[in-house]
């Protein structure tokens, strides 16, 4: 996603005289639904836990209390831990988005690598997948744990540079099982980018940075999908963002990033509001003990806001059989 949103950090830093109309913003709640107000609360405060970043993503809670980030101008992972403390983890060249699986691997996409990575606690990592039928993938942006217990990532083409050829010819969405084996789930995308499951494991939600929509898929054994079609769309100006990261709730509510901060849609595809945040969001995730507690990788910065919502965390899940 980096390649989108650091054309919007570059309008940050031209001139206020040539940009007056993205002044910096504040914190705001934003509300389309008294449904918002039970999700997040009136009252509800934004704090900065962290700064100093080149450009944050694929935020992660580890249970043992601290979150990964990974920076993909710095090019590490880090810890980052709620007093704002931070240590590296990695240094990886662009590492993407990060989750664990149900034995607790933190998993990343390492866009430089091409590949879906294992990293291990002291700082080593490997290769889970690299390529799909002998060809490299694209750039691995978003990963998740499916109900099955399989790893579920997107493959777009959002930070190839210019001396990587592509050699899978569309953007798709990607199943990797167990066994290492690739699975192609959907290439009908432009730049298929965050991804996440319902609570009930019968739905994938996925957006497209590029068409600026989010896409609701059906889950049929065998971890395949079917009727894609249109949830909801993100449009804003040009500087406000596009639809990144996601997360849902217990109840199934789609937490997105998107123009100016977090989109917050209910599961008939209603947008309930929006969390505005200071900086321009790239992804988000649950966290604290009760998982209550919504942590922001926004630019230079991780942000939280505690909610009166709990989260669904596919890490922890049981697994379910299709």
């Amino acid at each position: 996603m980096k390649s989108i949103i650091i054309g919007l950090v570059l309008l940050i830093l031209l001139p206020a005289a040539l940009r007056a109309q993205d002044a910096p913003r504040k914190f705001e709640l934003r509300a389309n639904s008294p449904k918002f107000w039970k999700l997040i609360g009136r009252h509800a405060q934004m704090q900065r836990v962290a700064t100093g970043f080149g450009f944050t993503e694929g935020p992660v809670w580890d249970p043992h209390g601290f979150l990964y980030v990974s920076d993909e101008i710095l090019n590490k992972i880090f810890r980052v831990y709620p007093d704002g403390h931070k240590e590296t983890l990695i240094s990886l060249g662009n590492p993407d988005g990060n989750t664990f699986d149900r034995e607790f691997h933190l998993l990343d996409c390492a866009s430089v690598l091409r590949a879906v990575i294992q990293v291990d606690p002291d700082g080593h990592y490997k290769v889970l997948a690299d390529n799909d039928q002998g060809k490299k993938l694209n750039t691995p942006n978003d990963i998740v744990i499916g109900p099955d217990g399989a790893i579920y990532f997107t493959n777009p083409t959002l930070d190839l540079t210019k001396d990587q050829k592509q050699e899978i010819p569309y953007q798709g969405i990607y199943r990797l099982d167990a066994q290492g084996g690739v699975q192609l789930l959907d290439k009908d995308m432009a730049q298929p980018n965050g991804l996440a499951f319902s609570p009930d494991g019968k739905r994938l939600y996925v957006d497209d940075s590029e068409r600026k929509d989010i896409r609701v898929y059906d889950v049929l054994p065998g971890g395949k999908v079917a009727n894609g079609r249109q949830f909801g769309r993100e449009e804003g100006a040009p500087h406000e963002g596009v639809p990144d990261g996601m997360r849902v709730d217990r109840h199934g509510n789609l937490f997105v990033t998107g123009p100016l901060g977090v989109w917050v849609w209910d599961p008939d595809g209603n947008h309930l509001g929006t969390i505005v945040v200071p900086e321009q969001p790239a992804n988000l995730t649950w966290g604290d003990a009760d998982y209550g507690t919504l942590y922001i990788t926004a630019t230079t910065s991780v942000y939280k806001i505690r909610t009166r919502d709990r989260g669904f965390v596919p890490y922890l899940a049981k697994a379910k059989r299709h």
